[in-house]
């Protein structure tokens, strides 16, 4: 007999990893043990053979669940017979002693808690099957799950993943479900959240009622309800959708939070919603039921349909279709027949459909929009159904006529999104925002939002890393090798567990563990979002508690943005002051363009200690020379950075308030180019009071609360308001989103253009080399503490013969799409030329694009189109948003590579 101990680690739980390995046991007769430990997956194998061994480990590897992540799997032979198996086994994971056949033990708890756990999985095919089978004993059940699907990270309490350590354990298993979770055959072998209507979660209703007028009153209905039966349950989603095709809003609970809902095709409930929400512009997501009313509303290419139609399910940001194009797809796609539950999206793991399911279309109601859901934006965010609920839902909403559902997040404005029924009864509900709640009795122990992801150029670039992704760690290669560990000492054994604090809008945290052959995991949190007040900041400390606790992660050093005022910032200096741990302050655009180097170094297209020529372009970041930086071109490495390139800067008077009056803004532009008295100003200038512009005259010419910014985001913002695309932003970028949008309408589908600028004469940005002005005592300070490495002379972006064009342009009576259009190709052209220049300069052929200015589609493919002609290699992230979601990664990448060197 030849004993092995396997030691598996990755994405191993709550993936149906223990099943998968006891029925590969069986098939190649290997007998012994598998068990959670919080290391990973841990089995004791004997075999009359080392074939067979060899052949169960090879498919351990090749055939794990498609859920899984497989990151190492070590083998350990015992010496001896199966008296001996065992003896070099781990300590804590050996249950006893190795046993004939081969079993599932209970899991353990004693082991260091490294292991990976799965996030949330979207209903399975074959789920969904028995969700709409009526001969099936969960017909209608709003929480089927198997192994293959259904909730994880948001209902784990702790590590091992078992069901008494997540919100499941106060449901115990009735006979039926307990005997499918003890059958190794079945699809539910070991699956945790396993329930059926009899023993599990059921659905809950409470609407605002007033007595003896309701009609659901008047039929019987009772508020609150419970679903405890299938029929209980059918009514409350009957409801549910009634109550939506009338055009109410409701509070739907989803996986990781609630969602607010309405009819996305009803104009005045989406208006309603929008009033209530205080969200007066900014684009709302959508639901639909299956790919092709997805296809009637956007183009979708093939990976897009991935992404719609994948395990994950996240809002796609997709190109949205013209009217007569919507029609014309929508009545091709239903002569396709078919559906889309699998995978793979080829309609082929179709459920039967009794005519209640989700994917049954009345061919004459196609699905439609009210114009206030996404107004004239080119993109749309769609999702499909990921949860049994929402395919039930979708069903009802359908048969009522209703094919699309606005899904937005439910939560009160700048506020965490809900998770507590009881809590979002009276914020949601009473608070006015929705007028009833459908919620269940499964607790959500982490909060999560729904991701958000576009594909450009091929390429999948997350938007808003959450649900399905988070917390999925990332990789750190191992730190560039010192003088030290050249000459034989220890690789970088003393780097501590690192806790990267993230920036103050679309926040994450991050924490590190470091692994035995010197690279590292950062484990980056899901969205939290804008932390500038007191509720999100508590959601920023939840998050933070709870992944030091999960990972049993103890972070012994800080790393923060240099930003003075940001309250993860201020934390972070009043925690390392008050007890001793190393702070790491690190630049804002230093930090994009860090956690693009070290994705790359993590995928091997480039070193770990390589220096790469950054181009961050985003609104806001704390500069090391007191100003607002945010069109930035950047030597950098890991551990510092050079500034060599930005635009030319001007004043933002009252600072933030000209982030939301971008008419201040411009005006401050204009003055800054000498041209307030162009003709094509005085629109601009006649939209300002007279005392409006004799203030901020004042404040512009004496410097008073008008920091310098030299932000690419502020630029275009600027623009959008001269042009009069724009005025205030309602929400973050939203001037720079509708220019965006502008420009698109003169495009149309082709974003092709030349390259030489033959076309739009005049835009261009005038680039001339600027001593830099020597540093003050701060400046001095902010560059050491950050590792910036200053030099004499930059090169400054100046936007003055653009603005002059437009200015032009706009009197002359051009259309402001065409002028929007090429404002665009002259930014992409200016920071191109710029880094085109500094590679000839220092021959550097990789060029990291990061920042939230690259969130625009047009931007974006001009700059990668222009930096390839020239030969050099655009570096575009694809693990974290180019937007501040990717701060606290590239935090947690500088302060251990300066760690490192320390």
């Amino acid at each position: 007999m030849k004993h092995v101990h396997i030691h598996i680690t990755g994405i191993v739980q709550g993936v149906g990893m223990r099943p998968f390995v006891y029925r590969t046991a069986m098939a190649h007769g290997i007998s012994g043990w598998v068990l959670n430990a919080g290391d990973g997956v841990h089995i004791e194998a004997s075999a009359e053979n080392a074939s067979a061994l060899d052949a169960f480990v090879r498919a351990l590897r090749d055939e794990a669940p498609a859920a899984a992540r497989i990151d190492g799997i070590e083998v350990v032979e015992h010496a001896g017979s199966t008296d001996d198996a065992g003896a070099d086994t781990p300590q804590g994971v050996m249950p006893e002693d190795p046993s004939p056949i081969f079993r599932i033990v209970a899991s353990d708890d004693e082991t260091e808690r490294t292991t990976l756990v799965s996030p949330d999985i979207a209903t399975c095919p074959d789920c969904l099957r028995e969700l709409f089978d009526p001969s099936d004993r969960r017909y209608h059940y709003p929480f089927i799950n198997c192994t293959n699907c259904g909730p994880r990270f948001t209902i784990i309490r702790s590590l091992p993943y078992d069901r008494p350590a997540t919100s499941m354990d106060a449901f115990p298993m009735c006979p039926a479900c307990a005997a499918e979770y003890a059958g190794p055959a079945d699809r539910r072998f070991h699956a945790q959240p396993n329930a059926c209507f009899s023993c599990g979660p059921h659905i809950t209703w409470r609407e605002k009622v007033q007595t003896g007028t309701d009609a659901w009153e008047r039929r019987g209905g009772i508020t609150p309800a419970v679903g405890t039966t299938r029929q209980k349950s059918d009514a409350i989603i009957e409801r549910c959708a009634e109550m939506l095709a009338a055009g109410g809003i409701v509070a739907i609970k989803g996986l990781g939070g609630f969602h607010l809902a309405c009819d996305a095709s009803n104009e005045h409930a989406v208006r309603d919603l929008r009033r209530r929400k205080r969200r007066s512009n900014k684009p709302l997501a959508v639901m639909v039921g299956n790919i092709e009313g997805a296809r009637a509303l956007c183009t979708i290419d093939e990976a897009e349909a991935e992404l719609l139609t994948g395990s994950i399910r996240p809002i796609v940001l997709l190109r949205r279709r013209k009217q007569d194009e919507r029609n014309d797809e929508w009545g091709a796609e239903q002569g396709k027949g078919g559906s889309d539950h699998s995978p793979k999206g080829d309609g082929s793991s179709r459920p039967e459909s009794d005519g209640n399911d989700s994917s049954s279309s009345n061919g004459s109601n196609y699905p439609s929009l009210a114009p206030s859901v996404a107004f004239d934006l080119p993109e749309l965010g769609i999702m499909l159904p990921y949860t049994p609920l929402q395919h039930l839902l979708l069903a009802a909403c359908a048969a009522r006529g209703v094919h699309t559902l606005v899904m937005t997040s439910g939560n009160v404005s700048e506020e965490p999104i809900e998770t507590d029924d009881e809590l979002a009864w009276a914020h949601l509900v009473e608070g006015g925002l929705a007028d009833a709640l459908l919620g269940n009795n499964r607790a959500i122990l982490t909060r999560y939002d729904d991701s958000v992801v576009r594909v450009v150029n091929g390429n999948v670039m997350p938007v808003r890393r959450a649900r399905g992704y988070a917390p999925q760690p990332l990789d750190l290669s191992r730190c560039a090798p010192s003088p030290e560990t050249q000459q034989g000492a220890a690789p970088h054994g003393g780097i501590p567990c690192i806790l990267a604090c993230g920036p103050e809008q679309k926040a994450t945290i991050a924490l590190t563990r470091e692994q035995p052959d010197g690279s590292a995991l950062c484990f980056v949190s899901q969205h939290i979002g804008d932390v500038e007040n007191g509720e999100t900041f508590d959601a920023w400390h939840e998050a933070r508690h709870r992944m030091s606790s999960l990972f049993e992660l103890e972070p012994h050093a800080l790393a923060c943005d240099l930003h003075p005022t940001y309250l993860s910032s201020q934390w972070a200096r009043a925690e390392a002051s008050a007890d001793g741990r190393a702070l790491i302050e690190v630049q804002h655009h230093h930090a994009h363009i860090a956690s693009v180097i070290a994705e790359m170094a993590a995928r091997g297209i480039i070193g770990p200690a390589e220096q790469v020529l950054g181009i961050a372009l985003d609104g806001t970041g704390a500069g090391t020379d007191g100003t607002v930086w945010g069109g930035e071109v950047m030597i950098a490495s890991l551990s510092g950075f050079t500034r060599m390139a930005h635009l030319k800067p001007w004043r933002l008077p009252a600072g933030m308030a000209s982030v939301r009056d971008a008419r201040r803004n411009a005006f401050s532009l204009l003055h800054s180019c000498e041209l307030l008295d162009h003709p094509g100003a005085r629109v601009l200038a006649e939209g300002l009071s007279e005392a409006e512009r004799a203030v901020t005259a004042t404040m512009i010419e004496r410097g008073l609360n008008s920091p310098l910014t030299s932000s690419m985001g502020r630029l275009l913002d600027a623009m959008a308001a001269m042009l009069g695309i724009c005025l205030n932003a309602t929400y973050e970028g939203e001037p720079a989103i509708m220019l965006e949008a502008a420009a698109w309408r003169a495009l149309g589908d082709d974003a092709r253009r030349p390259h030489d600028g033959a076309d739009c004469p005049g835009y261009r940005f005038a680039l001339q080399e600027q001593s830099v002005p020597a540093p003050g005592e701060q400046t001095r300070q902010r560059r050491s503490r950050v590792g910036e490495y200053a030099i004499d002379q930059v090169i400054e972006l100046d936007p003055t013969p653009m603005v002059h064009a437009a200015l032009d342009d706009l009197s002359a009576g051009r259309p402001v799409e065409a002028i929007a259009a090429d404002v665009h190709i002259a930014a992409a052209k200016a920071v191109c030329d710029a880094s085109i220049q500094i590679a000839r300069r220092t021959g550097i052929r990789n060029i990291a694009l990061s920042g939230g200015v690259f969130m625009n589609r047009l931007l974006l493919g001009e700059v990668l189109q222009r930096l390839r002609a020239e030969g050099l290699r655009p570096l575009v992230p694809s693990a974290v948003p180019a937007n501040d979601g990717c701060i606290a990664y590239g935090q947690a990448a500088v302060a251990r590579a300066r760690l490192c060197e320390r």
